[in-house]
């Protein structure tokens, strides 16, 4: 049986994970994970936002950002929320090019928080691992 984490526990484990960037929670709200999700959640008390799904609601933050001329990997994930308690559903990461092409996605389904891949699996699993070289026989000089 999957275990619910408090918000601190939640977000510590995702951070030892490598997760330490700015998150958005439902689309707003930019901020590290804990400051993030809290701020959604008192928007929602307080009736300014408004939790569509009341079990669920997604995080997205970008894994790997090395500006804008160039590709990056982003990342959805999907939480279960219950009696302010959390954990992960499922996890899409993508790469895509300077444009938001899609290069290549990969989709994490029946997750929990403790099998959440660490930040640098996550971009390994949709970043294409360059060839190695094999080097050509030296040419020495001949007369």
């Amino acid at each position: 049986m999957k275990q619910l984490l408090d918000l601190d526990t939640f977000a510590k484990t995702l951070t030892d994970k490598g997760y330490d960037g700015y998150f958005h929670t439902q689309a707003d709200y930019p901020d590290k994970i804990k400051n993030s999700i809290s701020r959604f959640l008192e928007a929602c008390e307080n009736g300014t936002d408004k939790l569509y799904n009341p079990d669920r609601f997604l995080l997205n933050t970008y894994l790997e950002w090395n500006g804008e001329d160039k590709p990056y990997t982003q990342c959805h994930v999907y939480l279960k929320y219950e009696d302010n308690k959390f954990d992960v559903r499922k996890m899409e990461i993508e790469r895509k090019d300077r444009y938001g092409h899609l290069m290549k996605k990969t989709e994490l389904i029946n997750l929990t928080t403790g099998t959440v891949p660490t930040r640098k699996e996550a971009i390994a699993l949709v970043s294409d691992t360059p060839k190695q070289k094999i080097p050509s026989p030296k040419r020495g000089f001949r007369m």
